[in-house]
């Protein structure tokens, strides 16, 4: 499929997705509780307005602000009535900060869970579901979306009835999991059946974000890329360190220079997208960017590279690879891209 998301990749050896949508948003005036897809039309300003610091910032690649846009999230604000509303008006949103960038900036549509639980565990059927993510990628594709972006799901059948909904827009689809709980998923899915998903649905690129921090995300890098296609694009999107309960509100206590030293171990474990998830600013994507335009191809991380730079990872996630996490970086069997032996300054 020759398209704006082929093209791009064909061209740079690494894009900088965005950061974060709804921890921005709540800076922004967001009350919690609240639908931010409500805004793509009552402060079209604001969504506009974080696309565009994501822009400066050097982000290749923004989302749209419609991860709860399925019938089954919006009904939760009585807004399912209104999927194509604002979808199409999210893509249209970040279409237009796109095209005004002067740059190739790629509009990714974000397809969040629909927080129902399908057959045979749940009451959702596989076949609704799939119905909820198509018509809510149509909206995504009517309003300029070039790549549907399926983000922070956790069961198989979830996963695959959103690739399949998705796949009715005739887009690529790109899907990440959250691998939180020791190496998996909140329903027990590994980096290597994410891997065997991808391999089977053809997905333009998969990977992880969110989770407990970058430390374990990276970890999860590691062994997405350890089971994946050599040439399967890899997607890194972690939290901006670990969540903190700081005077009634959340917050992130990951830096700029945090985020960085992630940037370059996301790219020396396999990864070719790199952003931030949950409490990444734009001056934490600034950072970011420098550090892959910057970045010079190091050896192939191993746990106490990770641990020492960004900190604990689960035993989970070390037992996934059977003990590669701790092996030796740049093996004689680890050659090519995911494994190069250069130093990093």
């Amino acid at each position: 499929m020759n398209t704006r998301f082929a093209d791009l990749l064909s061209r740079r050896r690494y894009l900088l997705a965005d950061g974060a949508t709804g921890s921005n948003l709540f800076e922004m005036g967001l009350v919690s509780g609240d639908a931010p897809e409500l805004w793509n039309v009552d402060h079209p300003d604001r969504i506009k307005l974080l696309h565009q610091r994501f822009v400066d910032a050097g982000a290749d690649i923004i989302l749209t602000n419609t991860f709860g846009g399925t019938r089954y999230r919006l009904k939760l604000h009585k807004a399912e009535d209104r999927v194509r509303e604002l979808n199409r008006a999210a893509a249209q949103l970040a279409r237009s900060v796109a095209d005004a960038s002067g740059r190739d900036v790629l509009v990714a549509g974000s397809m969040g869970p629909t927080g129902e639980i399908l057959e045979p565990l749940g009451l959702v059927s596989s076949a609704d579901a799939r119905a909820a993510f198509a018509e809510q990628a149509a909206a995504l594709a009517e309003g300029g979306a070039d790549v549907l972006w399926i983000e922070t799901l956790s069961s198989r059948e979830e996963v695959e009835a959103a690739i399949e909904g998705a796949r009715t827009a005739g887009l690529p689809v790109v899907s990440t999991l959250s691998f939180d709980t020791n190496g998996r998923t909140m329903m027990s899915l590994t980096p290597a059946e994410l891997a065997g998903i991808a391999r089977e649905r053809h997905l333009a690129a998969c990977g992880s974000n969110c989770g407990v921090g970058p430390a374990e995300l990276v970890a999860s890098i590691l062994n997405l890329s350890t089971a994946a296609d050599p040439d399967m694009v890899l997607v890194a999107k972690a939290n901006c360190g670990i969540p903190q309960w700081v005077n009634g509100a959340i917050r992130y206590d990951g830096t700029p220079d945090l985020m960085a030293s992630y940037v370059h171990l996301a790219i020396d474990s396999g990864a070719r997208i790199i952003g931030g998830c949950c409490g990444t600013s734009p001056e934490h994507l600034a950072a970011m960017r420098k550090a892959l335009d910057a970045h010079v191809a190091g050896p192939r991380p191993d746990a106490q590279a990770l641990e020492t730079a960004l900190g604990q990872i689960s035993t989970g996630a070390r037992a996934q690879l059977g003990g590669n996490l701790d092996r030796a970086a740049g093996s004689a069997s680890g050659a090519g891209p995911r494994a190069s032996r250069s130093r990093r300054t």
